[in-house]
């Protein structure tokens, strides 16, 4: 029973863990809009006598999407990342019958919080890290390998829940 407890948490603290952004889902887009016409085709603003004009915008590449910026909560989510890879894994040589679950949940959490990008990478290779990692050491389920689940599961709904209670609106 507190192993299903533990899963039970773990699944609901992943739909809670979303970023704050994620409440916007589903909102329809702006439509587009036409394009300002060209900069001599507008009518200059009048200044006041004496006013200098406004410096022109700095020419270069312009800021990288706000999705590659990294969220103060990266290590937080490259880890719960990590520990449903393993999960994955694990609970997979352990015949919990649960098939992709942890797979899912970490593809739901990795689309919710960086489709592309850098963090989307990151949170993907940290999912890697976890499987491979057991992968390499365990062939058959264990007492050590229920022990880890039961660990990993515990740590990673502390982590959802830090998550939510620290960045969550």
């Amino acid at each position: 029973m507190p192993m299903f407890r533990a899963l039970v948490v773990v699944s609901l603290a992943l739909l809670v863990a979303a970023p704050a952004h994620a409440q916007f889902w589903g909102a329809p887009l702006a439509p587009p809009q036409a394009p300002a016409p060209p900069p001599a085709a507008r009518p200059a603003l009048p200044r006041p006598p004496g006013q200098a004009p406004l410096p022109a915008r700095p020419a270069g590449p312009p800021p990288p999407p706000a999705q590659d910026e990294p969220a103060a909560y990266d290590p937080d989510l490259q880890r719960l990342s990590e520990i449903l890879g393993a999960l994955h894994f694990l609970r997979g040589i352990c015949n919990s019958n649960e098939g992709q679950k942890w797979r899912d949940e970490a593809q739901a959490l990795i689309e919710a919080e960086a489709p592309t990008g850098n963090r989307h990478d990151a949170m993907v290779a940290s999912f890697n890290r976890g499987y491979r990692g057991f992968q390499e050491t365990y062939r058959t389920c264990t007492p050590a390998a229920d022990a880890v689940i039961h660990r990993y599961l515990e740590e990673g709904a502390k982590i959802a829940r830090d998550i939510t209670a620290r960045y969550a609106n």
